[in-house]
């Protein structure tokens, strides 16, 4: 992988998550998972990654592994033929579903208009597929979604993340040319 294609500790958390935007949810979590607290706020126009890290009180060791992590985030392989869940995501949403008296649902993935990029992404319960659906089944769960959509959100992988800043459902979608600051929102 080449220096334009990599994560750099003199990069700003912005340019990260903006030159990689179809990883900025994973990216972000694992920044914040790591301990750097400003992802999404008005430090990370400016911050550098190495200033994070060191302005958080970590050490040179930390940097690399941060570094080093993200950078690995960025070699994962994309399925771009179906959408797909990780095993950590179908576990929790059988968790959930058992816990609200729902086995057997299925998931409705979605788009709403959102944040400050344009879309933020939608998940629900899903009894059965609609009419206008398309079904992708993976970990031994349907994934429901419109087929009006489907182009955009191929590729996409489901991901469950549990740390101490926040817990939640991430995607990842190989499809986004753009992302807020804090990857929550994204665009084409």
């Amino acid at each position: 992988m080449n220096k334009s294609n990599q994560i750099h500790k003199e990069m700003t958390i912005e340019e990260i998550l903006s030159h990689f935007p179809q990883k900025s949810q994973k990216l972000a979590q694992a920044m914040q998972s790591k301990g750097l607290h400003c992802v999404g706020c008005h430090a990370a126009t400016w911050e550098t990654l190495e200033m994070g890290v060191l302005g958080h009180g970590m050490d040179e060791e930390d940097l690399q592994d941060l570094t080093d992590t993200l950078n690995a985030i960025l070699q994962e392989r994309v399925d771009a033929t179906t959408i797909t869940m990780t095993a950590k995501a179908a576990d929790k949403y059988r968790a959930i579903l058992k816990e609200d008296n729902k086995l057997g649902y299925g998931l409705r993935f979605m788009e709403k208009a959102g944040g400050c990029s344009g879309f933020e992404y939608s998940l629900d319960y899903s009894e059965k597929a609609l009419e206008g659906d398309q079904i992708f089944l993976s970990q031994g769960i349907e994934i429901h979604i419109p087929k009006t959509i489907v182009d955009r959100l191929m590729g996409c992988e489901i991901d469950y993340i549990d740390g101490l800043q926040g817990a939640g459902f991430k995607v990842s979608n190989p499809n986004v040319k753009s992302s807020c600051s804090c990857g929550t929102s994204h665009n084409y």
